[in-house]
């Protein structure tokens, strides 16, 4: 484990809650330490209080914050005597610990304290470190895991055997700290992790990295620390045959999910070792993981057997009379040696953090196996975790989602115009977006990891069904299709019109909208709650204009194809609809030259036809896009076929 510390940027924190946000960032950035929230710092401090007199404080590590990124507005400030007291207590059950923890904050808008405030408090020492360090979870989920890590550490360390978080394995710390001998650096909490502690910052931290880099030389010196490099494999299952396992992975759950995958030759491997039903079916390789990877994941397809198993589970250690609420039953990690890990989320970002947990999981378990065997804690154990009484007060108090958070989009003519502003739309309603355009400037847009940009050709078939297969690989399936991109030709009486003009019109307005519809179909059967298509079509289908015959016609029998395809996939509940614009002006289709022909067509200044409907008013491409949002959530759930304007009123259409 290499340090990270850097005495330069140390010495720049002006007091020791900078030094510890420093610190923690350090910890953070180490994958092999902590993951997503994981882990927890603290420090303590003296400082005034509003009437002057010198308090002690502990600050910790708020709850939900993560290491890699906290500020010292992610710590929570308590007074350390109260805490003291509580920690003293012979019993204190967890709500009133949460509310005494509450009552001794010093900030009421910081972050609610971690679990382990008070874990935190009982260590004599100004810094404390505590992580999840990959090296010390193999070792004590292999065979003799408490004799090995004497083993290795001797007497520099405490060895706590397995306690549930919070108030108990506080006291249980205690207690052995009280009889620790001097000269102890750490603290190895069986199942859960290592603290370690300091005067400083840089004590604390580098005492942590010690120890973790013993653990890491011991796997090294018993040939279970670096992995063999997996054998080559390949992908076999098809997106369709992914949609199907998000579509079954979403009703299981009762939502939506985001499903992400990884078919990488580790994953490939893992999913496909001989004895993958017995290492992967024992547990997480942490009790705090539980909450994102369930306590085991599904192995192969039958989503419908693991959540007969779940309720199983459920009623075996539920218990009468405790009043529990069954989590939904559907598994967040998915194994199967013809796709590798599959990981699914609410949100992306859910998904993604089960991914990334996961994959350190199956180096874990590698190692544990190869240092003699994998064993992790019992059943019971990690479902009390999993219904620990404050993780089901998370759930009541779970905010309502977006509406279409855990749905996929994909989004033709993404990079500029309505395109651009649908992306935007579909993100702020929970959507993951699959932005698809020609124009290299569409991966340029959008930094946020619920977009994958594809640069392609609507008219390239082969490039159409790779950004699908893109998409269902980083998201899971396909929900909501916008069919935006075209072009609009330069305007040309029919006399005039030329033939390749024509059917430029007709490829790229029309064809490649007809073959996009016939390879997305498979996918949009598999979505959720049924797939949605929203067509922009065009004012100029029911008022076509002067000069526009090819535009006009192509948007025409784009709309008639949309009718048609609405009659025939409403059996497979796919809702088809039509968005009717007129007079756009900030896309791409509207150059200077084509706005100023189109106004000379109609005898109108520029001025006057951009504003030339009923309202007098003009629509903008975030006007389209809203529009076409809500023709695709909960509002239009029963409407398909539909012809819908948005042009401020067009007597001709009305």
């Amino acid at each position: 484990m290499q340090s990270r510390w850097d005495a330069t940027a140390a010495a720049q924190c002006p007091d020791d809650l900078a030094l510890r946000v420093y610190s923690s960032r350090l910890l953070g950035a180490e994958p092999a330490l902590v993951l997503h929230g994981g882990g927890n710092t603290s420090v303590k401090v003296q400082q005034h209080d509003i009437f002057g007199d010198v308090i002690d404080l502990l600050y910790v590590k708020g709850s939900g914050s993560d290491l890699a990124t906290i500020d010292a507005a992610g710590f929570t400030p308590l007074r350390l005597a109260p805490l003291l007291r509580l920690a003293a207590l012979p019993a204190l059950d967890d709500a009133t610990m949460v509310n005494e923890l509450r009552c001794a904050q010093t900030s009421a808008s910081a972050p609610t304290p971690s679990v382990e405030t008070l874990l935190h408090a009982v260590i004599p020492a100004r810094f404390v470190d505590h992580t999840h360090a990959d090296a010390l979870i193999v070792l004590m989920n292999a065979p003799d895991g408490a004799a090995r890590i004497r083993a290795v550490y001797g007497g520099d360390v405490i060895v706590v055997p397995y306690v549930m978080p919070g108030f108990l394995l506080a006291r249980a710390c205690a207690a052995a700290l009280a009889t620790a001998p001097s000269g102890v650096r750490g603290m190895v909490l069986m199942h859960h992790g290592v603290f370690t502690w300091g005067d400083s910052a840089a004590e604390s931290y580098a005492h942590m990295l010690e120890l973790v880099t013993r653990a890491e030389a011991h796997l090294e010196q018993a040939r279970a620390w670096a992995l063999p490099p997996p054998p080559p494999a390949t992908r076999r299952a098809s997106a369709t045959q992914l949609a199907t396992l998000r579509r079954a992975l979403s009703h299981a759950a009762g939502a939506p999910l985001i499903m992400s995958t990884d078919d990488s030759p580790e994953a490939l491997a893992f999913a496909a070792r001989p004895d993958v039903a017995l290492v992967a079916q024992q547990g997480c390789a942490t009790p705090d993981h539980i909450i994102r990877t369930r306590r085991i994941p599904l192995l192969g397809d039958d989503v419908a057997s693991y959540v007969a198993a779940y309720h199983d589970y459920f009623a075996r250690h539920a218990g009468a009379g405790r009043g529990l609420q069954m989590l939904d039953p559907a598994p967040r990690v998915v194994l199967d040696a013809a796709f590798g890990l599959a990981s699914a989320g609410r949100t992306l970002a859910d998904a993604r953090a089960t991914g990334e947990i996961y994959r350190q999981t199956m180096a874990i378990i590698s190692r544990a196996v190869r240092l003699g065997g994998w064993q992790a804690l019992p059943e019971r154990d990690l479902f009390d975790i999993e219904y620990w009484e404050l993780e089901q007060a998370k759930l009541k108090r779970r905010p309502a989602a977006p509406a279409l958070t855990g749905e996929i989009a994909l989004v033709t003519g993404a990079a500029s115009g309505i395109g651009r502003a649908c992306v935007d739309a579909l993100l702020a309603r929970g959507a993951a977006v699959v932005a698809f355009d020609i124009d290299p400037r569409v991966s340029q847009i959008w930094s946020r990891r619920e977009v994958l940009a594809i640069r392609g050709d609507v008219t390239d078939e082969a490039a159409v069904v790779a950004a699908l297969d893109a998409g269902v690989l980083a998201f899971g399936g396909l929900d909501l299709l916008v069919l935006n991109a075209g072009i609009f030709p330069a305007s040309r009486r029919i006399a005039e019109l030329r033939l390749d003009e024509w059917q430029r019109s007709m490829r790229i307005n029309l064809d490649a909208n007809a073959m996009l519809l016939r390879v997305a179909h498979p996918l949009l059967t598999r979505a959720p709650r049924g797939g949605r298509v929203v067509v922009i079509g065009s004012k100029n289908v029911p008022a076509p204009g002067p000069g526009a015959a090819a535009y006009s016609s192509a948007k025409a029998a784009l709309t008639q194809l949309a009718r048609v395809a609405a009659l025939e996939w409403a059996s497979d509940g796919i809702r088809v609809n039509v968005v009717h614009p007129n007079a756009v002006f900030d896309t791409g289709l509207w150059s200077e030259d084509v706005l100023a022909s189109r106004a000379a067509s109609y005898g109108m200044t520029v001025a006057q036809y951009r504003s030339n409907n009923l309202l007098r008013t003009e629509i903008r491409s975030h006007d389209v896009a809203e529009l076409v949002a809500e023709v695709c959530g909960p509002v239009f759930a029963r409407t398909t076929g539909a012809q819908i304007p948005i042009d401020g009123g067009n007597e001709r259409v009305i």
